[in-house]
C-alpha cells in the first residue's frame, strides 16, 4: 500500500527539466544528416585563402548543403533547403575564395565558407537554374575577392546572367528565345560559351554553342555540333567542362561502344572506340581548377571490373590523343581526380586497395590496402572525391571521400577508415518499434496466459518455465558479469546477433525506411548505432519506391508502398527477406481496447470497415460538410495502458475518465472561408462525439493533433485581420469525462451492457462525454506532436512537440496544458491539492524542456515514443532528414536508482555492520552473563 502510494505521489511531480546536464550527450544521440552527397558537387576546399587545412563541401541529392571536418567527419555547418524549393540543386566554388555558391531552385545563395553566413541572395524570377560556374578569369570587371558567377537559367525566360561576386547584382543577361533546352556554361579567358540541346526531327539532339562576351554578354558567335545521331537525352552527355582547365564536350553513343569529344570553341569532333566489350557506365574525371594540365581519364565499369584511359588536350593545336591505358582489374570501385600545382593525379579506390598514378605516366605513385569495415561490409564505392598531399615531387599521402553503394559516406585516408556517416538514412519516410526476439516472445506468451482460465494459465506457464530451463546453464554463468555491472552502475546487457539487450528495456530496436527504399535497424540504446541495413531494391528490383510504410509485429516487419503490390516481409533482428510460409503465425488474442473496425481516407471521406471479413466492408462513413476537406486524423493508440480510471479531486471525490479505445480526431479545413474544425469520433460507430471549430486560421500551415487516454490536443495558425481575435500561434487542449459531475459515471454507470456502435440509441446524446477545454498562446509554430508512453500508464504524460523554426524538440509537462486550470483566480486548496495552477493563456517553452537541448534537428517529420523497462521512463525516436533519439521520465526516475548512487560504498558499509556485529556480539553476550552474575 506505501509502495502504491509512492508511486501515485512520484507520478504527480512535475519535472524540473527535460534532462539534467550530465545526461546531455549520454542518454540522448543526434545523426546530423546531409544525404546522399551528389559528385559534380562535392569538393575539398579551403574556407579562406590563408587556411593551413580545407574542409569537405557538398551538396546532397535533397538539395542540403553541408560542410564537414575531413578529419573526424564531423558537421561544420548545413543549409537544409526550403520545403517549396525545387530543381537541381549546385553548389560551386572559386579558387582562393571565402564564399560558395549555390543554386537551387530559381535562388542562388552565396554562403560564407567558413560558416554558412548568407552573404547575399538572388532569384532567377520564378525560372529554375539549369547550371552554375565561377567566372574564374580576370576580365577588368570581376572582383579579386569576390569572383563573379555565371548562371543559365530555363523553365521560363532562359538565357544566360552574370552576377556580380559581391552583391548578386546581375551584370548583364542573354535572353534565348529559340526554345532550344538549356544544358550548361562554360568559360575561357575571353569567352563565355552557353551550350543548349537542339531537338532535330528524326528525335535525337544536336549541341548548339553560343559564344558571349563576358564583358557585354552580347551573342559573338554559335555552331552546331553533329550529334544527333548519338544523343537522344541528357544521359548520353558524359561531360561539359566549366572552364580552361577541361574545355571538354563528351558524348558517347546509346550502345557504349564509341566515344566522341569536342574542345568546346573548335567544331572539330575527336572520335575513338571504347576498348570493352560490354560497358555498364562510362564515367569522365577531368579537374576543375584553371591552372590544372588539360588531361582527363575516361573511367569505364562493367560488370565484373574497372579500368580507364587517360588523354591529353593539346590547346594549342586544338587536338586530342590518348596517353595510355589502365588495365582492367576485378571488383568495384571508382577514379577520382586531384590537381597539386599544375600537376594532375588519378586515384583509384576498390574494396580492398587504394592507388595513384600521375595524368602523365601510367607508373602508381602509391598503394594503400583498404581495411574493411563492420559499416561498409558488402558494399563498393560508387562516387568519391580526393585530396593528394605531394610531397618532392611524388603523392606521398590521400584522403578520400567515397559514396559507398549501401549509403555510407567514409572517408579513407591512407587505407585506413577515418570516419563513415549514415547519409542514406536521411529523409526517413516511416519508423516503428520493434521489441527484441525475447521481449516478443515473452510478451505474447503472458497475453496467452491473461486469457486463459486459472487452470489452463497456471499449466501454460509450468510448461513454459520449463522450457526456460535450457538458459539456466547460461543464466549461471553470467552471474558474475552481472554482478560486476550492477557494481560499477552498469545494467546487465547481453548481445543477441549484435543487438543488445538491457535490463532496463533501453536498448531497443527502431526500424526506418527511406524514401529511396531503404531499410534500416538502429539500437537507440547504443547512440543510434545501425544495426543492420538493406536496401529493398533488392528484394523488389522493378519498384521505384516512393514513400514506404513500416508496421511492426513479433519478429518481423511488413513494408508497404504503392511501387508494388502486397507486401515485404523482413525480420527485424537481422533484416533478412521472410517469406509468407516463414512468418510467424501467432493465434489471434483479443486484447482489451481492440478494434474489429479499420478505417482510411477514401476520395477524400473517411471511411470505417470491418477488418475480420476478407473482402473488408464499409460500416460507417464521415464525410464532412459542404466546403470542408479532410486534411488528417488522428487515432487513439491500440497500446494506451490507463492506470487509473478516474481523477482524484482534491476532496477526496473522483472524476471519471472517459476511456473510449475507438476515438478517432480527423481535421478539416474550409478554404473560402479559413476554418478549421476538429471532429471527435467513434471509429466503431462513426458517430460524433464533440466539434471544434476556428475562424480566421491559416490554413497552409500544419495542423497537427494527438490523443491519448482521456485527452487530445491540436495546433494551429491563427492570422487574423481583425482586432477581435489575437494573431499567433495556439495550442488547444481538451480533458474528456463522463460526466460533469463528481462521483458520477453518467447515464452508462449502472449499465451492465453497453452498445459500441449504437451508443446514442440506446441511451441518447447524453452518453457523449463531457469535454474540458482550453487553449494558450504559444510562442513557435509547432510541426508535430506525440505523447510519451509508458508500460502501465502510471506515470504522468508529457506532450512531445516539434518546433520547425527553431529545429528543437520540446517536451511540455501535463500539469501545464490541464485544461482544468482555474481561470481568473487563484487555485482552492483542493484544488492546489491536486497540482492545479492559475491559468495563465500564455505558454512560454522553459528552455529546460527542451529534450533536444544543443542539437540542431532538421527536417523531423514525425516523433513516435514507446515503454522502456521501467515504468518512470519512455523512449522518444524522432526521424526526417535527421535522427535524434533520447529518454525522458516525466515524473522524475522514480523506479531506478541514480547514477550517481555509489553502490560499491553500500556493499563496504553493509559488510562493515556484519563485520562489526560478530565483534560486538560475544561483547555483549559476556556483559549480560556478568550483569546475570552480579543480580
Amino acid at each position: 500500500m506505501r509502495l502504491n502510494a509512492a508511486v501515485a505521489l512520484a507520478a504527480c511531480l512535475v519535472p524540473a527539466a527535460a534532462i539534467f546536464e550530465d545526461d546531455a550527450y549520454h542518454i540522448d544521440f543526434h545523426h546530423a544528416l546531409l544525404g546522399l552527397p551528389k559528385h559534380d558537387a562535392t569538393f575539398f576546399q579551403k574556407p579562406y585563402p590563408a587556411s593551413k587545412a580545407s574542409l569537405l563541401f557538398t551538396i546532397s541529392e535533397n538539395s542540403t548543403i553541408g560542410v564537414v571536418n575531413p578529419r573526424d567527419g564531423a558537421l561544420v555547418w548545413r543549409q537544409a533547403p526550403s520545403p517549396y524549393a525545387s530543381g537541381n540543386g549546385l553548389l560551386r566554388s572559386g579558387e582562393d575564395q571565402d564564399t560558395v555558391i549555390s543554386a537551387i531552385g530559381d535562388r542562388i545563395t552565396a554562403w560564407s565558407s567558413s560558416d554558412g553566413r548568407v552573404v547575399w541572395e538572388a532569384t532567377a524570377d520564378g525560372a529554375i537554374v539549369q547550371d552554375l560556374e565561377i567566372l574564374e578569369q580576370e576580365d577588368g570587371i570581376t572582383n579579386v575577392d569576390a569572383k563573379d558567377a555565371i548562371v543559365l537559367v530555363g523553365d521560363g525566360s532562359q538565357g544566360v546572367r552574370r552576377l556580380d561576386g559581391k552583391t548578386g547584382r546581375v551584370k548583364w543577361s542573354y535572353q534565348d528565345a529559340s526554345g532550344d533546352v538549356p544544358f550548361q556554361v562554360s568559360s575561357s579567358p575571353t569567352t563565355i560559351y552557353y551550350i543548349s540541346l537542339h531537338n532535330t526531327l528524326l528525335g535525337g539532339s544536336k549541341l548548339k554553342v553560343t559564344s558571349l562576351s563576358p564583358i557585354t554578354g552580347k551573342k559573338i558567335d554559335q555552331y552546331t555540333l553533329n550529334s544527333d545521331s548519338e544523343i537522344q537525352d541528357h544521359e548520353h552527355i558524359l561531360f561539359a567542362g566549366a572552364n580552361t582547365a577541361a574545355p571538354l564536350l563528351a558524348w558517347t553513343d546509346k550502345a557504349n561502344k564509341v566515344l566522341k569529344f569536342n574542345i568546346i570553341g573548335t567544331k572539330a569532333i575527336s572520335t575513338f572506340n571504347v576498348p570493352q566489350s560490354v560497358v555498364e557506365k562510362i564515367v569522365l574525371h577531368a579537374p576543375g581548377r584553371v591552372n590544372s594540365l588539360p588531361h582527363f581519364l575516361v573511367e569505364y565499369r562493367t560488370a565484373t571490373g574497372l579500368s580507364a584511359e587517360v588523354y591529353h588536350v593539346d590547346l594549342k593545336k586544338n587536338t586530342i590523343s590518348k596517353a595510355y591505358s589502365l588495365p582492367e582489374t576485378t571488383g568495384k570501385g571508382t577514379f577520382t581526380v586531384s590537381t597539386s600545382d599544375a600537376n594532375v593525379y588519378f586515384t583509384k579506390i576498390t574494396t580492398e586497395e587504394t592507388t595513384i598514378v600521375s595524368s602523365v605516366s601510367h607508373g602508381i605513385l602509391g598503394r594503400w590496402n583498404v581495411k574493411g569495415s563492420p559499416n561498409l561490409a558488402g558494399a563498393y564505392p560508387v562516387h568519391g572525391v580526393s585530396e593528394v598531399v605531394v610531397k618532392t615531387g611524388k603523392p606521398s599521402a590521400v584522403r578520400s571521400a567515397v559514396l559507398f553503394s549501401n549509403g555510407q559516406w567514409a572517408l579513407i585516408r591512407n587505407g585506413e577508415l577515418a570516419w563513415t556517416r549514415p547519409e542514406f538514412l536521411a529523409g526517413a519516410v516511416s519508423a516503428a518499434w520493434a521489441e527484441l526476439p525475447e521481449e516478443e516472445t515473452l510478451a505474447h506468451e503472458l497475453e496467452v496466459e491473461g486469457h486463459q482460465n486459472v487452470v489452463s494459465a497456471y499449466f501454460h506457464r509450468v510448461q513454459r518455465h520449463i522450457r526456460d530451463l535450457e538458459h539456466f546453464p547460461a543464466w549461471i554463468q553470467n552471474i558474475p558479469k552481472r554482478v560486476l555491472g550492477n557494481l560499477v552502475s552498469k545494467p546487465e546487457e547481453s548481445t543477441i546477433d549484435e543487438i543488445q539487450h538491457d535490463t532496463f528495456g533501453f536498448h531497443k530496436l527502431v526500424i526506418v525506411a527511406t524514401q529511396g527504399g531503404q531499410l534500416a535497424a538502429l539500437d537507440v540504446g547504443s547512440r543510434g548505432k545501425v544495426v543492420w541495413s538493406i536496401d529493398l531494391h533488392q528484394f523488389a528490383p522493378e519498384a521505384v519506391f516512393q514513400s514506404p510504410s513500416v508496421k511492426a509485429f513479433r519478429g518481423y516487419v511488413e513494408i508497404k508502398d504503392s511501387a508494388f503490390k502486397g507486401s515485404l516481409y523482413v525480420n527485424s533482428t537481422t533484416g533478412g527477406l521472410l517469406a509468407s510460409k516463414d512468418i510467424p503465425v501467432q493465434p489471434p488474442v483479443a486484447s482489451e481496447g481492440q478494434s474489429l473496425i479499420s478505417f482510411d481516407l477514401v476520395d477524400g471521406i473517411l471511411t470505417g470497415f470491418l477488418g475480420a471479413q476478407s473482402i473488408p466492408e464499409a460500416v460507417w462513413t464521415f464525410d464532412p460538410p459542404a466546403g470542408e476537406r479532410i486534411i488528417g486524423y488522428t487515432a487513439r493508440p491500440v497500446k494506451d495502458p490507463v492506470a487509473s480510471i478516474g481523477t482524484v479531486l482534491g476532496d477526496r471525490r473522483v472524476l471519471y475518465k472517459y476511456l473510449n479505445p475507438n476515438l478517432v480526431l480527423v481535421t478539416t479545413v474550409f478554404d473560402a472561408a479559413r476554418t478549421a474544425s476538429i471532429y471527435l469520433l467513434d471509429s466503431a460507430s462513426g458517430q460524433i462525439l464533440h466539434t471544434f471549430s476556428h475562424n480566421d486560421v491559416d490554413i497552409s500551415r500544419p495542423i497537427p493533433s494527438t490523443i491519448s487516454e482521456n485527452w487530445f490536443s491540436y495546433s494551429l495558425t491563427i492570422d487574423s485581420t481583425s482586432a477581435a481575435t489575437s494573431r499567433g500561434y495556439h495550442l488547444v487542449v481538451a480533458e474528456l469525462f463522463e460526466s460533469a459531475i463528481p462521483d458520477d459515471r453518467g447515464p452508462l454507470g449502472a449499465a451492465s451492457n453497453a452498445s459500441t456502435l449504437q451508443p446514442s440509441a440506446a441511451f441518447g446524446d447524453a452518453a457523449k462525454p463531457h469535454v474540458i477545454s482550453q487553449s494558450y498562446h504559444i510562442p513557435q509554430e509547432i510541426s508535430h506532436m506525440t505523447v510519451t508512453q509508458t508500460r502501465q500508464g502510471i506515470t504522468s504524460r508529457e506532450l512531445i512537440v516539434t518546433l520547425a523554426a527553431t529545429n528543437s524538440i520540446v517536451g511540455v509537462p501535463r500539469n501545464v496544458i490541464d485544461p482544468r486550470r482555474p481561470i481568473g483566480r487563484d487555485p482552492t486548496p483542493s484544488e492546489a491539492a491536486e497540482g492545479l495552477t492559475r491559468y495563465m493563456p500564455i505558454i512560454p517553452f522553459d528552455p529546460k524542456w527542451h529534450l533536444s537541448h544543443r542539437y540542431d534537428v532538421v527536417g523531423v517529420k514525425e516523433v513516435i515514443t514507446s515503454e522502456s523497462g521501467l515504468e518512470s521512463t519512455s523512449l522518444v525516436f524522432a526521424y526526417g532528414l535527421d535522427m535524434f533519439g533520447t529518454r525522458v521520465a516525466p515524473s522524475f526516475a522514480f523506479d531506478v536508482l541514480g547514477k550517481g548512487f555509489n553502490k560499491v560504498q553500500m556493499l563496504l558499509t553493509v559488510v562493515a555492520l556484519f563485520v562489526g556485529v560478530l565483534f560486538v556480539a560475544p561483547l555483549v553476550k559476556r556483559k549480560q552473563i556478568n550483569t546475570l552474575w552480579t543480580i
